[in-house]
């Protein structure tokens, strides 16, 4: 009985010795950090100032689509590869150029940081480098902004606003922040805004029927004169007879994506308001439910006259890829 206890104690001091070595092995990686839609690109001085730098910022600091001032898709900051060190290498997203190796493309997570994304790019010569960054240009900027959706995301859940009127109301939720609040409830209709400095951010949310808005060569224009009926309605402007409406100076953008799993219609424009000087950017999903047989429609807009909207544009995006239908 006693070698049995014995062996049983054996075993046991063994499986921990083990674990304590697999967990001193293991690296402990330090917390990312740094502004939303912030990019390190890692590069020797000369490549960023040359040809390599251009094409670079031509993908990364392109402008942001329906926004009506050029805003870049990432403000970045260069530093040379000698000085990428210690709390440098925090940063939750990383663009390392590399010449000099094999012609190489990869995306990495968690390599200096947690979480991160770190995309790696080498080549022989500054024309192998250029040609690997157009060639993976959507992937790379995709693999960029999910990770900071994801950060924003989580940032807004650390104080979220009790979405259980919308929840009752539309079988749906919504994760946005308690600095936000509910301006207007009709119905089916919700317009939920937040104060800023110069202005406020906004989201309409509503539904209507499945085969109210569909994908065929008038699908642009439906989408606009159903977005404008519900400005006349809900939207007024600052003095009577005034609604927000879709601008029609400039052409909005049309894609196709998903959210929630489900497929949908996603719009980038500016609107304006009818008889009125005010105006601002707009992203309007149309999303098909069809176990609801109905279309979620969810648009978030911004009225920030004189200042940059990209990350007031950005927090919205984030709040309405949080949508989960029932």
């Amino acid at each position: 009985m006693r070698k049995i206890i014995l062996l049983i104690v054996l075993v046991c001091f063994t499986v921990i010795g083990c674990q304590n070595k697999k967990s001193s092995n293991q690296r402990v990686l330090s917390d990312s950090s740094g502004n939303i839609n912030n990019l390190s690109v890692i590069i020797e001085n000369d490549l960023w100032q040359g040809s390599v730098g251009e094409a670079i910022r031509d993908v990364l600091a392109s402008p942001v689509d329906g926004l009506p001032q050029d805003e870049p898709l990432f403000s970045m900051s260069q530093l040379p590869p000698q000085v990428f060190s210690g709390f440098t290498t925090h940063n939750r997203t990383v663009l390392k150029i590399e010449k000099g190796r094999a012609k190489n493309f990869r995306i990495a997570r968690n390599v200096f940081a947690k979480p991160q994304k770190v995309v790696v790019i080498s080549g022989e010569s500054n024309q192998e480098i250029i040609d690997l960054i157009n060639q993976n240009s959507k992937e790379i900027i995709k693999a960029f902004k999910d990770e900071e959706l994801k950060e924003k995301q989580r940032r807004i859940k650390l104080s979220l606003y009790d979405d259980k009127p919308i929840q009752e109301e539309l079988g749906l939720s919504l994760k946005f922040p308690t600095a936000y609040r509910i301006a207007k409830h009709e119905g089916k209709f919700f317009w939920i805004r937040k104060d800023i400095t110069t202005g406020t951010t906004n989201l309409l949310l509503y539904e209507l029927p499945l085969n109210s808005i569909t994908k065929n060569d008038s699908l642009m224009s439906r989408i606009i004169k159903v977005r404008d009926s519900i400005g006349k309605v809900h939207i007024p402007g600052p003095t009577e007879g005034t609604y927000m409406i879709t601008e029609q100076a400039y052409a909005p953008f049309q894609f196709e994506t998903t959210i929630d799993n489900k497929s949908t219609i996603e719009t980038k424009g500016n609107w304006e308001v009818h008889n009125a000087f005010m105006a601002g950017p707009f992203i309007n999903y149309v999303i098909e439910d069809k176990p609801n047989n109905r279309l979620v429609v969810i648009e978030g807009f911004a009225f920030a006259p004189s200042v940059e909207k990209r990350e007031y544009m950005f927090e919205l995006e984030a709040i309405i890829k949080s949508i989960e239908i029932e």
